[in-house]
């Protein structure tokens, strides 16, 4: 039976079915805008993640590894239209659960969702291999052939997003999926689930067990019967992946964190270049990978910027998730809303000048208002460190030689913009920006036909486009004899 979304109690989903997890332990969810609880959960464990991982390798081995790429394209072109026809109860469910703004999931979240979901359901019978002539005698050719069983960690910042960048690629090579949701947002995950099999994807194809990271994602990392973790999160969880996953050297895409430059010259569109500042910073309460909270800003302009962003920031709606006039949600949780108002104290103690914001505005909810700190300097660690919510650092250059020196010199390199209306002197920064996407007079916009990812510690591999395709299948080479 589907769920009930207003249910009190939800299981995990393994080889098809509701189950309660083997220990009978559950752990709550928690509406951040409210701090009321949502529904008991069932908290997987190693033995259910091994149960899950079992179902996943059964139907690798039977119905789904049987499938032609046409079948499994059309099962995820189904899914495409269930989540379509749903979408609202499910956007419903993802603003109570992670506390995201309605409208901004109706206008990024569920398209990316569905544009993603077709975009590989129309690659599944496209994975194609090459005939390359090597011998005179011989039929050489290469195929691509599913990689296995992929264990998917989703964060809780996009949780149907980034879930269906992992799932999309992995089923449509014909993999399947133990999909381990946040801990902090796992409804819509089990929902998708459900969805997955009304669609007609055999059981065990896709398995959702939510769970803490140090038990059921550690056990997923660390199962010998995994071939592939694709997981965006943390670089020190990042790390501790890398270290799980040597045991039987499963392949690994990580997609980590960020601290991302946006450079503003004076000859930009000053208007532009601070309206796209503050919606990259301050977009789902700063709570994006990719996040633009390091502000370079020449001296020439770097009080105009500072203040037009301020005003910006003041004039933000924060308030009620459901409400389709609020434009910033509270952060997840309890202990990001303590981390996040710690690193503010921490600019205000390093020197930074809060300009506006940096409180708790309310008494009940995870709230923190839009901050901007003017007159950081780049070594401070508000600039250095990755804060993951809406504060802002606006940090000066003289140059262009500093401004570069300055985008670079973090430990992340996963994202950067540029603003100018100086040709030349953006293509040399498209150049010499260490990061894996560079924005234009722009900042923030992404597409699934695009690769996606960084490096440093920002992770490795990449997501989306083609190159995902890589991430979920391996080559295999054959060599036919045609002689006698």
């Amino acid at each position: 039976m589907p769920y009930d979304l207003h249910s009190s109690q939800w299981n995990l989903l393994i080889g098809g079915e509701h189950v309660p997890a083997r220990s009978g332990r559950t752990f709550a969810t928690v509406d951040p805008a409210t701090e009321r609880v949502i529904a008991h959960v069932a908290e997987a464990g190693a033995e259910d993640v091994d149960a899950a991982v079992a179902s996943a390798r059964k139907a690798l081995d039977g119905p789904w590894g049987r499938m032609r790429g046409s079948e499994r394209g059309a099962c995820l072109f189904r899914l495409a239209e269930l989540i379509e026809r749903d979408q609202e109860p499910l956007i419903d469910l993802e603003s109570m659960d992670a506390g995201k703004p309605v409208a901004s999931i109706r206008r990024q979240d569920m398209p990316a969702v569905l544009d993603t979901l077709r975009y590989y359901a129309g690659f599944a019978d496209k994975i194609n291999g090459q005939v390359i002539p090597t011998h005179p005698d011989a039929l050489t050719y290469t195929m691509r052939e599913p990689i296995g069983v992929v264990g998917a960690i989703v964060p809780w910042n996009f949780p149907l997003m980034i879930g269906m960048w992992k799932i999309a690629p992995a089923l449509a090579c014909g993999c399947t999926v133990v999909l381990k949701p946040a801990e902090l947002t796992p409804l819509t995950a089990l929902r998708l689930g459900e969805l997955a099999l009304e669609a007609g994807l055999p059981p065990g194809v896709l398995n959702v067990v939510p769970g803490p990271g140090a038990t059921a994602g550690a056990a997923l990392v660390d199962h010998p019967d995994v071939d592939k973790v694709t997981f965006t999160g943390s670089p020190g969880v990042g790390r501790q992946i890398l270290r799980g996953a040597a045991g039987n050297l499963k392949r690994v895409t990580l997609e980590l964190g960020g601290k991302s430059a946006n450079i503003i010259f004076p000859d930009a569109d000053i208007e532009a270049a601070v309206r796209a500042a503050a919606s990259g910073i301050f977009f789902n309460s700063g709570q994006v990978c990719s996040a633009g909270s390091r502000i370079l800003v020449h001296e020439d302009i770097r009080a105009e910027v500072t203040e037009r962003l301020a005003a910006r920031a003041e004039a933000i709606r924060l308030g009620d998730p459901r409400d389709a006039a609020t434009r910033m949600g509270p952060v997840v949780s309890e202990a990001q809303m303590t981390r996040v108002l710690d690193y503010i104290d921490v600019g205000r103690r390093e020197g930074a000048e809060l300009v506006t914001g940096g409180i708790r505005p309310t008494d009940r909810g995870y709230f923190v208002s839009p901050t901007v700190f003017g007159g950081v300097a780049h070594d401070m660690r508000i600039s250095q460190e990755e804060i993951f919510g809406p504060v802002a650092s606006v940090i000066g250059f003289r140059d262009e030689d500093e401004a570069l020196r300055y985008a670079n010199g973090t430990a992340y390199s996963l994202a950067a913009g540029v603003w100018s209306r100086d040709f030349p002197r953006l293509h040399r920064f498209i150049r010499g920006l260490k990061a894996g996407t560079v924005w234009a007079n722009t900042f923030g916009p992404t597409d699934v036909r695009l690769p996606w990812g960084g490096a440093r510690d920002s992770g490795f591999g990449r997501e989306h486009g083609e190159v995902a395709i890589e991430n979920f299948t391996e080559p295999k080479s054959v060599w036919i004899s045609t002689c006698d």
